[in-house]
């Protein structure tokens, strides 16, 4: 029966199985099921197309398939989007709206809602994603589309149950028979390549059923609704899946599920051999928490042991593998797979399959079915560890990652989804154990510390599953579920989790450990550092945010506590497992210390906003101690790293110090570390505190108050800025507040301001580098409107600007006067440098606004800033700043700065003086006046008794005992008999070996304190750890000396003050002057200053604090006076001469200084100077050394200097000098159209660009016309060429020898350098001012002839001139003799017909003809002039002063084309003089049918006439000649304008006009504009033309009234664009300066008394009259006769052609760019997913034509012709080579030039004025109109060559 249906139409079979199956007897099921076998039968391809259409017609029951789907659909009742795209889909986000981070829209809702104003972005999907339009748990609802707005589903009707029947029925079927396909193609070993060809076979197959699927899913909830039935409904599973129901096919059934059981074998985490293995060694290892490997105590320890002595290296993967198992609540995660229902199935091939893009749409499409939501989730939760075990398999890791995190996304982005199967499907358990699992696999031994006695194990940071980041996805969805609360709380809740979590963080606890080469470097850099710092950040820090995110309140405080307690159990396992006990080893370094950050994180939580007692978090002493180590390792090392220590270890070494405190780390990193390094400062005994720091910086042997020392540790060229390292630390540590009190706004306006400081920084680049908290849902957020109030705050917004040089500046923010005033501080600056650099660059800008406000005009210091108040809870670590290891650290550096000790520099002097000043702002609260009122007599000779600084500063130390070499200067001195001890002193016991425990070098420090303060003698008090810092077996004599010192800390620093400012007895109390001053001292007043400022100000605040220390300083300064030097020895002379040269000078250095900058400043003006004279592109020709291109009016020759040779000299025929010129043909003159309005880009199909009333287009349509209907010869010399591809050329000025050009050039031939020139092309630069050039215009030598003055009515009548014009013009050319000129100047003129394409040469019908060539020539300077013209703004109303006039070579070039053209004799027989000023015969054109006529005057184009007469005149030629021949062509001009008028008249107004020119034309008809018309009108009517035009144009019928005075106006209209090229023509031949005028009315009169036609006395208020302009050499009505006669005699042939060959209009607006919309997301919308109208493809690189709006592939090869790709192909099409393209995924431009091209900016630009390149950003982007006018203007004066630099071959490639 199924049989005899397939043979039968799909649609009737349908429609009676649809009946049958309605009736109840179920015969009809039972009919369709047998069909369902043979359609859907294994033996069957599932692609085959039958297949497909079977399912369709079936399910649609008899209905066509389209029309089931929108029946269907009528019923979607679903108000989700849902909308599933995949990579590189453009969609949107706003934060504005998102509930959740992971918010996004498709643009279709986006658009449809309102998001005006808010925070949004435009992004490329990197791994595909949906839309979340209409889901209330993910965005708000005022977000939401008008088509996702919630409504209630009530007023949808329900899904009649007939609708969907067959459907219910056919897709369980089509389901299974997918499942079916997928088993079959499965096959295990994956790495073999036929296999995978295999698998992607299979897929390939399965595809047309997926579609079906996928096109199911799109018809909305009704069906979604039968498909989730149909996917979560168990029987169905079971009845189908085992295949029992199918009775014929039972061993395909069977062998097809024992695949699916064999392929469901290894999906468990652990295989079962492990298990096995794993169940004993539970047993062993007992049931107790097993940490890390094997580092707890008790029975756990001892297994781990004897195991990995047994199984050595493989040990330690089984080891873990164990106490994964072990702390694993659940063995389910471990186990294989049981699926229950098609989902679960299907999901489990699709990770077998490495998610195929097609299955994971489908999956996804399903989404908005709340009930398929909630099943699958559990489904992928399910199948959560078999998919992570896939992925660290699988070969393309990154794809599939993308694709995993496409689904997961989607699931646990919703709260209460992800807390539902938290509760009931045990997520964090299994993301946990997963990660473990997987981390597992790359485990190596740690080598830190104690390498033999190491139990501790790492990740091996060169794994592939660190390297390649595959451990992302999960880690991804692990801070997706933590930024719920919820989940967060159970995370925190379940002790169990967070051991294993602390165990997981201790992977990384000390990871990529770096060792110091001492020796050679090293062999191989490894570059796994990056894979680490990215590993902690996300696998540790970023779940740390999201948890700290919910310990925000008091309610959170007990999770916060039991955090921090599992950190310290995580510590002490790890102190325990490295064997650590009190010294780190030396020369290692690890970057990686998560559980102490951690640690710290939590510490700052639970003190800042839960208010918890610190002391009750912190551990004991010892472990404190412990936990400063390995931070403060980290901060010495970077001292080393700066200092070049590690430089053996390779660049890399310097790339993991960067990061460190890169803008994306600092915060999870540095910040941590230093914070939990002030955490121990304040509870650990300072002392102990201080000397570790020296210590760990090993600069403790520098700390001796002896000329020499030896240090182990360091070598002397590092010992300078190691030092300046430990005591920048100590500065740091001290200043800094960031966790210790500074609250959210401080904090983010130090970071801004900081940024600031070191540079004008864009708002992107504010925002990435003050990034925001890892966590996306932590208060403040970079963009956010919290962010902008404070950057508009703190900085000033500079909008962009264009430089002269080319490159754009975006819009910079830079720091308001007030904040470099009140908040630069140089210490956050040091914080947050990457670059060393930045710090000066800091110094430089602030050193630049104290100059500017005039506050400080020498070298300033770094400012002191007066710190924010600490937490009380921090308060003991300002006991750093009164311990008494510091003081004499401090003296004792004083004392060397003093002295002039080697090492020492300013950096170090005003560190310790902010150490100083510091602890003066900080005194302890005990009062120091009892000290005070004893202090003198304490003063002895010993180190400070007290701690407190205040009185210590004046305590005086007499005398010091220090171990010297015996060769040091301190040797020969006697040894007074009271003395005390340096520090260095007690090396000389026997107390120099190593201490090993932090205990015995504690009390060992106390005894040494105990016994120099009650000792007799008053030794040194010796600071902590000093007996072990210098080497045992130093091998230098050494002995000890006392040294007398007898000077005080404020006696130091009144000494350092007079050294500074270079004067003695510089410092004079300033309270002996005004005696209130130390009561109210200002401390903004001595902020700004060097280091004299900073040393008064610490005396001023010592002053203040301390009577004692008042009484102190006036001593000091009376004694000061005019000391008596004590007798020394010669070399202490020697030293003394020295000291004082040096105070010299330090005194001459200002002045040194100011003479350097005058210097520097008068180089920068001669400089500006020279490109004032050299380059400047504005500057009127009145230059005479540079304005060659003027004939000069005097006896000399023009001098010309050779910029090679630097030779001057005039110009000859031997050996000509050559302007550098720049040929380019340009079409910028044919893209002017008719409409004054530039043209609107398209950006809907409705809108279109038609390049017809272009004037490239128009000139191109009228020679055709006249070609066709009139002689060849005669239609070349009619008209001009160029407007397409005509060539231009522009100079920069200066000229050469053209011998020595040809040497410049063999000389860049040779040069090997990369060029982003062609030389071989000719191409240079300019030897002076490097201005791009490609050929030298040979400039011709002047004549040595007295050039008379010449007045334009002068004797000599028209008539006269005419004839001498005509005679001069039947002279033969005559062949130039063969000079170096001569071939330099036919050089040239080939170099100008190359510049351009052969198409746009040729338009003659004999290709290569000489009218062709005549017809280049002669365009060639017409397009010159009217460029000019154009540049000048299109009109000579400035004249010669007008500011776009460039350098011209329009003479050079004239004569050039001059000699060529003169080459050429035109017959006499068809001259156009003669027939422009006699009567002639007019020859029958019947005469010789073969032959077409000549083109009528009054068609031919006057400016085009006179560059024919002029270059066709010899070289002689006079200024008379010229206006004769002006004249002349002005009358045929008027005439062609009253023609041209005559038809824009109707009949009538005709026929009016006729008849009263008639009347007058008995008066002086010659210069009468009404008789000239009427005469036109009646000689033309003769034609019978205008009836042809009232018929063919019944436009040009205007209702317009006519009166003289419009007529008046509008020829001359007409008339001005001759004018004007015959102007500037005149200008540039005889050196006339160009009259200008006020108004534009002002012009046409003003250019007619310029060029002869008017009398110059003739005022320029004085209304003007064009005809009056008028002057014929024959009789008037007679000659307008004939020029009429020529037209009507040839109409005949071509009368549809008449009226456009006779209307002519001259008037062109000024060429422009198309108009760009506002909005930049109006032509992206619109073009980014538009087809190439040549290959119908979405280009990958869409562009657009700014020019001509053309949309084009770039780099497309479907579109490529002849080697040529599609933008360069138009470049040429469209602008002769010149093409201006806006990329339109990337909203950049790019110019191409020729051979060239480069990325010329944007001229669309954000809010903050910012480029938005390849639109990363996404933020919405406004067209900058000032950067289109740029980019407008360089395409009109064609000077892209010469503004933009950057440029590059393009090999025809774009």
């Amino acid at each position: 029966m199924a049989v005899s249906l397939l043979r039968r139409d799909k649609r009737s079979v349908a429609a009676s199985l649809k009946a049958e199956c309605s009736r109840p007897d179920g015969r009809g099921v039972q009919l369709l099921s047998e069909l369902l076998d043979n359609v859907l039968s294994p033996k069957r391809p599932v692609a085959e197309a039958e297949v497909i259409e079977w399912c369709k017609c079936l399910m649609a029951g008899g209905e066509s398939f389209d029309d089931f789907c929108k029946m269907v659909r009528a019923y979607d009742n679903a108000t989700l989007c849902g909308l599933v795209w995949t990579a590189n889909f453009v969609a949107y986000r706003c934060r504005t709206c998102g509930i959740s981070p992971c918010m996004s829209l498709c643009a279709e809702c986006f658009n449809a809602g309102e998001h005006t104003g808010h925070d949004f972005n435009m992004f490329r999907s990197q791994a595909g994603g949906a839309c979340d339009c209409g889901d209330s748990s993910v965005m708000r609802d005022s977000g939401f589309c008008k088509r996702h707005r919630s409504t209630s589903s009530s007023s949808i009707p329900s899904v009649p149950n007939e609708l969907m029947m067959m459907s219910e029925h056919i897709l369980p079927r089509v389901i299974l028979r997918l499942v079916q396909h997928l088993r079959d193609g499965y096959s295990e070993s994956v790495s073999d390549p036929a296999t995978e060809r295999d698998l992607q076979k299979t897929l390939q197959q399965m595809e047309p059923l997926i579609s079906l699927l996928e096109d199911l899913t799109k018809m909305g909830g009704a069906m979604r609704s039968i498909l989730t039935r149909v996917l979560g409904n168990h029987q169905i599973y079971k009845d189908l899946s085992s295949g029992d129901f199918c009775t014929g096919e039972k061993t395909y059934a069977k062998k097809n599920y024992d695949k699916y059981l064999a392929a469901l074998k290894g999906s468990g985490l652990v295989s079962s051999e492990e298990r096995s293995v794993t169940s004993v060694l539970d047993q062993m290892a007992g049931a107790s928490n097993v940490t890390i490997l094997g580092a707890t105590t008790g029975a756990g320890q001892m297994d781990s042991s004897d195991e990995e002595e047994q199984d050595g290296s493989q040990g330690i993967g089984k080891r873990k593998r164990v106490k994964l198992c072990n702390s694993t609540k659940d063995p389910s995660i471990m186990d294989i797979l049981k699926h229950k229902c098609f989902l679960e199935e299907i999901l489990f091939w699709t990770v077998k399959y490495e998610f195929p893009q097609k299955m994971v749409t489908f999956l996804l499409n399903m989404l908005p079915d709340q009930d398929y939501k909630i099943a699958f989730t559990k489904t992928f939760v399910q199948h959560y560890a078999f998919i992570m075990k896939t992925l660290i398999k699988s070969h393309e890791s990154d794809t599939m990652s993308n694709r995993i995190v496409h689904i997961s996304v989607q699931l646990f982005s919703n709260e209460e989804l992800a807390r539902q199967v938290t509760e009931e499907c045990q997520l964090l358990e299994i993301m946990v154990t997963v990660l473990l699992y997987m981390m597992e696999s790359c485990l190596v031994k740690s080598e830190l510390q104690d390498e033999e006695n190491n139990f501790h194990v790492v990740v091996n940071c060169g794994e592939p599953l660190l390297k390649n980041n595959t451990y992302w996805p999960l880690v991804s969805d692990f801070i997706n579920i933590l930024s719920h609360q919820s989940v967060a709380k159970r995370f925190l809740e379940d002790q169990g989790l967070l051991q294993m979590w602390m165990n997981f963080v201790s992977f990384f606890q000390g990871m990529n450990l770096n060792k110091r080469e001492l020796n050679e470097h090293v062999e191989f850099e490894s570059q796994t550092y990056y894979a680490a710092f990215a590993a902690e950040l996300e696998a540790c820090a970023q779940p740390m945010w999201g948890l700290l995110t919910h310990c925000k309140v008091k309610e959170m405080e007990e999770y916060t506590r039991t955090v921090v307690r599992y950190c310290l159990d995580a510590l002490q396992d790890w102190f325990d497992a490295i064997n650590f006990v009190d010294e780190p080893a030396p020369n290692q370094v690890t970057f990686h210390l998560p559980l102490h950050r951690y640690y710290a994180m939590f510490l700052s939580k639970a003190v800042r906003c839960q208010q918890l007692d610190l002391d009750s978090l912190l551990p004991d002493q010892e472990m404190l101690m412990k936990m400063m180590v390995h931070p403060l390792q980290i901060q010495a090392s970077l001292s080393e790293i700066h200092s070049n220590m590690w430089v053996r270890n390779g660049l890399q070494i310097k790339g993991q110090a960067m990061t460190y405190v890169q803008s994306h780390f600092y915060n999870s990193m540095i910040d941590p570390d230093i914070f939990l390094l002030q955490v121990c400062a304040s509870r650990l005994d300072p002392d102990y505190f201080v000397s570790s720091v020296f210590e760990r910086f090993k600069v403790v042997d520098l700390l001796t108050m002896a000329s020499q020392h030896q240090n182990g540790a360091l070598d002397p060229e590092h010992e300078r800025s190691m030092l300046e390292g430990a005591l920048t630390f100590l500065v740091l540590l001290l200043s800094l507040r960031i966790h210790l009190g500074m609250t959210d706004d401080e904090i983010l306006r130090a970071e801004m301001v900081a940024q600031l400081c070191m540079s004008d920084r864009t708002h992107s680049t504010l925002l990435d580098l003050i990034p925001e908290n890892p966590n996306p849902k932590s208060g403040i957020t970079p963009g956010s409107y919290y962010f902008e109030n404070m950057l508009s705050a703190v900085a000033d917004f500079k909008a962009p600007v264009f430089e002269p040089g080319g490159s754009m500046q975006q819009g910079m923010y830079t720091p308001k006067a007030d904040v470099w005033n009140l908040e630069f501080d140089p210490i956050m600056v040091i914080l947050r440098t990457v670059y060393r650099r930045d710090v000066q660059s800091a110094m430089d800008r602030y050193m630049g606004f104290l100059k500017q406000t005039g506050k400080f005009n020498g070298n300033p210091w770094p400012p002191y800033r007066e710190r924010a108040r600490l937490n009380p809870s921090y308060k003991g670590l300002m006991r750093i700043l009164h311990c008494k290891t510091l003081h004499i650290v401090l003296f004792t550096l004083l004392y060397k700065i003093s002295m002039d000790h080697q090492n020492m520099s300013e950096h170090i002097l005003c560190m310790v003086l902010n150490l100083i000043e510091l602890g003066l702002d900080n005194l302890p609260e005990e009062t120091v006046e009892e000290e005070e009122m004893f202090g003198e007599e304490r003063c002895s000779d010993s180190w400070f008794h007290g701690t407190n600084i205040a009185t210590n500063l004046h305590h005086i130390i007499n005398h010091v005992r220090v171990r010297v070499p015996e060769t040091a200067p301190e040797v020969t001195r006697e040894p007074p008999a009271s003395t005390s001890s340096d520090a260095t002193c007690v090396q000389s016991s026997n107390t120099a070996q190593v201490f090993s425990l932090v205990a015995e070098r504690r009390r060992k420090f106390q005894e040494i304190i105990n016994r120099n303060s009650s000792s007799t003698i008053h030794t040194a008090d010796v600071r902590p750890k000093t007996s072990k810092w210098t080497a045992p077996n130093s091998t230098p004599q050494f002995t000890t000396t006392i040294l007398e010192v007898r000077e005080s800390m404020l006696s130091l620093l009144i000494k350092i003050h007079h050294k500074l400012s270079g004067k003695q007895n510089s410092y004079y109390p300033c309270w002996l002057e005004n005696s209130e001053s130390t009561s109210r001292l200002d401390p903004m007043q001595q902020i700004h200053g060097d280091g004299t400022t900073a040393v008064e100000r610490i005396l001023k605040k010592t002053a203040a604090r301390s009577r004692q220390n008042k009484f102190s300083i006036e001593e000091i300064c009376r004694k000061v006076a005019p000391p008596v030097p004590p007798k020394k020895s010669i070399s202490d002379k020697k030293a003394l001469d020295k000291e004082e040269s040096k105070r010299i000078a330090l005194a001459k250095a200002p002045e040194g200084r100011e003479r350097q900058q005058k210097l520097l400043a008068e180089f920068a003006s001669r400089q500006k100077s020279f490109m004032e004279t050299a380059m400047d592109l504005e500057s009127p020709d009145s230059d005479v050394a540079m304005d060659i291109g003027s004939s000069e009016k005097q006896d000399s020759e023009t001098v010309y200097d050779c910029v090679i040779c630097g030779q001057s000299g005039p110009s000859t025929e031997e050996r000509p000098t050559g302007l550098v010129v720049l040929l380019q043909a340009s079409s910028v003159l044919g893209h002017r159209r008719r409409s004054t309005e530039p043209k609107k880009l398209p950006t809907s199909d409705e809108e279109q660009i038609y390049p017809e009333d272009t004037c490239g287009t128009a000139h191109d349509v009228r020679i055709t016309d006249l070609q066709r209907h009139f002689k060849d010869s005669s239609c070349l010399q009619s008209v001009s060429i160029g407007w397409e591809g005509g060539v231009y050329v522009q100079t920069c000025g200066h000229t050469l020898h053209i011998d020595c050009h040809k040497s410049y050039m063999e000389s860049l031939r040779n040069d090997q350098v990369l060029q982003s020139f062609s030389v071989d092309k000719g191409e240079f630069t300019c030897p002076l001012c490097r201005q791009f050039a490609n050929s030298v215009l040979p400039c011709y030598p002047e004549k040595n002839e007295e050039k008379s003055p010449w007045l334009p009515y002068n004797n000599k009548t028209l008539q006269v001139l005419i004839r001498e014009v005509e005679e001069q013009q039947e002279q033969l050319g005559m062949f130039p003799s063969v000079t170096n000129l001569s071939k330099e100047m036919e050089s040239v003129m080939k170099d100008i017909r190359s510049t351009t394409q052969k198409k746009y040469i040729d338009y003659g019908k004999i290709p290569g003809s000489p009218d062709n060539d005549f017809l280049f020539m002669y365009s060639v300077a017409r397009l010159n002039l009217e460029l000019e013209l154009v540049h000048r703004g299109g009109n000579l109303c400035s004249g010669g002063a007008s500011a776009t006039t460039k350098r011209s070579c329009l003479n050079q070039l004239l004569h050039v084309l001059a000699m060529h053209m003169r080459l050429f004799r035109i017959d006499s027989a068809y001259n156009p003089w003669s027939r422009l000023t006699r009567l002639t015969q007019v020859i029958d054109s019947g005469i010789c049918d073969d032959e077409k006529p000549d083109v009528p005057l009054l068609y031919r184009d006057v400016p085009s006439l006179l560059m024919i007469l002029v270059l066709t005149m010899p070289q002689e030629f006079h200024k008379e000649h010229f206006t004769c021949i002006v004249k002349v062509l002005y009358n045929l001009l008027y005439v062609q304008a009253i023609a041209t008028l005559s038809f824009r008249f109707n009949e009538e107004e005709r026929e009016a006009w006729k008849n009263s020119g008639k009347l007058q034309i008995m008066g002086n008809s010659e210069k009468n504009c009404e008789v000239l018309l009427s005469h036109v009108i009646s000689e033309l009517s003769k034609g019978k033309l205008y009836c042809a035009s009232n018929i063919n144009q019944p436009s040009m019928i205007t209702t317009t009234i006519w009166s003289l005075q419009s007529l008046e106006y509008s020829i001359q209209q007409f008339c001005l664009p001759f004018f004007r090229t015959a102007s500037l023509l005149q200008h540039h031949l005889f050196s006339d300066d160009l009259p200008s005028c006020q108004q534009t009315e002002e012009e046409f009169g003003m250019l007619a008394r310029y060029l002869g036609l008017l009398p110059s006395s003739l005022h320029s208020t004085d209304e003007v009259n064009s005809s009056s302009c008028l002057e014929w050499p024959v009789a008037t009505l007679d000659i307008v006769s004939q020029w009429c006669l020529e037209v009507t005699t040839s109409a005949e042939s071509h009368s549809e052609q008449v009226m456009n060959l006779l209307v002519q209009d001259p008037q062109w607006p000024l060429p422009c760019l198309l108009q760009l919309p506002e909005n930049y997301n109006t032509i992206f919308q619109y073009y980014h997913r538009k087809a190439c109208i040549h290959c119908s493809k979405v280009p990958k690189d869409p562009a657009l034509c700014l020019v001509c709006g053309t949309f084009v592939c770039l780099k497309g090869q479907c579109c490529k012709q002849q080697s040529y790709c599609e933008c360069v192909l138009h470049s040429q099409n469209c602008g002769a080579g010149t093409g201006i393209f806006l990329l339109i995924n990337a909203s950049v431009i790019i110019v191409i030039r020729g051979h060239r091209f480069c990325v010329w900016g944007s001229v669309y630009l954000d809010t903050h004025g910012e480029e938005d390149r390849d639109l990363r950003r996404g933020k919405p982007l406004y067209l900058c109109s000032e950067r289109y006018k740029v980019l407008e203007q360089q395409w009109v004066t064609h000077t892209f060559d010469h503004i933009n630099k950057r440029w590059g071959p393009h090999y025809n490639g774009l």
